[in-house]
């Protein structure tokens, strides 16, 4: 039986901003670690990696497509991961799924040199326990679409009347292959009288948001039903430019596309979508009760991670993600997430509603809707520890050989005291070596850089007084991460 070439693509664009406030718009869900020690992005990669390539299945590595300012994390997590992409595309907006996918596919046809190329699109923040069965079924799929104008998509078998899922209406099966069906209709996530009579009719599936076609198949259809996205797709790419490892797709090609997803844009308009039913421990983690329903629990039907401490409560989520403990009495039901900067507080059967959350902080204008206190940069991280009028105190963590930007500040000055590891200081065109308990003064203007010369992580206290502190007051003379 011969093998059967596929290339992954991974979507990687998503805020999760159901999961507030461990996921936020500068770190969402796909780099948290929610049910194995790996970030759900590296999952998601690792399942459909080459090395996991089986007798009938070649894997080629990943295409991704993600947020432009999530590059360097995309990149970080999959060298973590020993994955090396085929393409890292960065989306200068977010225009949703269509043009993701069909920015995915006009690449993949350019360094394929073929339109024949088997694309299979796949979130970056989904949890898959049954990897023997995802393999199955792409490859029952793969073979059922084979040489034919078809887009598959896989439907996951419902076990409960799910009100947060759309689903599709399986219809006949598809000549020849018993366990591909025609799609007969695409329905939106409904209430939960009709999840309860999808369920019984047993003919409709949870739509997975997984899909599998020809790269030549995705872009005819798009030009039959969205030409305007394919036609932005082909654009962005070609006119896009290589940046280190990514391929920044062109703004203004991008900023034409409709931002739509690629259900209403393509799958619910074609006349050749098939679905492929399958039971793969497959959930879109979408919400805290998609994680307690996915979390290992106790005797009492709790989920706790991190420094929990709970007396008499039963069916609850805690997760203790700051340095703070939960400690929780006689409670039941509920959902009690801790971060260092945010507590969220809901019963378990409301945690669709944190979205709605999250958009009142962001028209208040808090900035916790965004970012967490710990913020990720290319070379390592900061943390704001204290803030007032006129200063802040950050912890620092700079990366074994990497280094901030060269760069100067027109309204802040700053004091860095090393805590652990060894600085390479430059300062107004001096360089000195600084060791733990050392310090020095940058004054306002002055054009500095620090760089970790010692083999473990650099880790200073930085504290800041000036006017204005904000990240804005940044001008940058050099970086090696290109950024502006």
């Amino acid at each position: 039986m011969s093998s059967m070439v596929i290339q992954p693509v991974i979507l990687c664009g998503g805020a999760g901003t159901r999961l507030f406030p461990i996921s936020r718009a500068q770190w969402p869900k796909q780099f948290l670690a929610l049910t194995t020690d790996n970030s759900l992005l590296q999952d998601a990669a690792l399942r459909v990696a080459p090395s996991n390539s089986t007798g009938t299945l070649e894997f080629l590595a990943p295409i991704i497509v993600a947020n432009a300012e999530h590059r360097f994390a995309v990149a970080d997590h999959m060298q973590q991961a020993g994955i090396r992409p085929a393409g890292l595309l960065l989306e200068p907006m977010g225009r949703n799924t269509a043009a993701a996918v069909a920015a995915a596919a006009a690449f993949a046809v350019k360094i394929h040199s073929t339109p024949d190329i088997a694309l299979l699109v796949l979130p970056s923040d989904h949890v898959i326990t049954d990897v023997a069965a995802f393999h199955c079924a792409i490859e029952i799929t793969a073979r059922a679409i084979s040489g034919q104008r078809l887009l598959a998509t896989f439907g996951i078998t419902p076990t409960t009347p799910e009100t947060g899922y759309g689903y599709i209406e399986q219809g006949a099966s598809l000549f020849g292959h018993d366990h591909v069906a025609q799609v007969k209709s695409f329905r939106e996530k409904p209430d939960r009288t009709t999840a309860q009579d999808y369920l019984r009719s047993g003919q409709h599936l949870w739509n997975s948001g997984m899909f599998l076609f020809s790269a030549e198949t995705l872009l005819a259809e798009m030009a039959e039903h969205a030409p305007r996205i394919a036609e932005g797709a082909r654009l962005a790419v070609d006119l896009g430019h290589q940046d280190m490892d990514f391929l920044r797709l062109d703004p203004d090609a991008f900023q034409s596309i409709p931002s739509i997803s690629i259900d209403y844009a393509v799958m619910e308009h074609t006349r050749h979508a098939v679905v492929t039913p399958c039971d793969i421990g497959w959930s879109d983690v979408g919400s805290f009760k998609a994680v307690w329903d996915v979390s290992a629990k106790d005797a009492s039907g709790n989920a706790a991670q991190g420094d929990v401490w709970q007396r008499d409560s039963r069916n609850n989520l805690f997760l203790a993600e700051g340095s703070a403990m939960i400690a929780a009495i006689g409670i039941d039901d509920l959902t009690v997430i801790a971060t260092d900067d945010v507590i969220l507080v809901t019963p378990r059967a409301r945690t669709e509603e944190v979205k709605n959350l999250v958009d009142d902080l962001k028209s208040m204008g808090r900035p916790e809707a965004i970012t967490h206190r710990k913020v990720f940069r290319p070379w390592g991280s900061y943390e704001s520890l204290s803030q007032g009028p006129g200063y802040q105190v950050k912890r620092i963590v700079i990366r074994h050989g990497a280094s901030i930007s060269l760069q100067k500040h027109f309204k802040r000055s700053e004091h860095w005291v090393i805590v652990e590891g060894c600085a390479l200081v430059h300062l107004d065109g001096v360089e000195k070596i600084l060791n733990a308990n050392e310090s020095i003064y940058v004054p306002m203007g002055s054009v500095h850089r620090l760089t970790n010369n010692g083999a473990n992580p650099l880790v200073l206290i930085e504290v800041q007084s000036g006017s204005y502190l904000g990240e804005d007051d940044i001008v940058r003379l050099g970086d090696a991460y290109n950024r502006q």
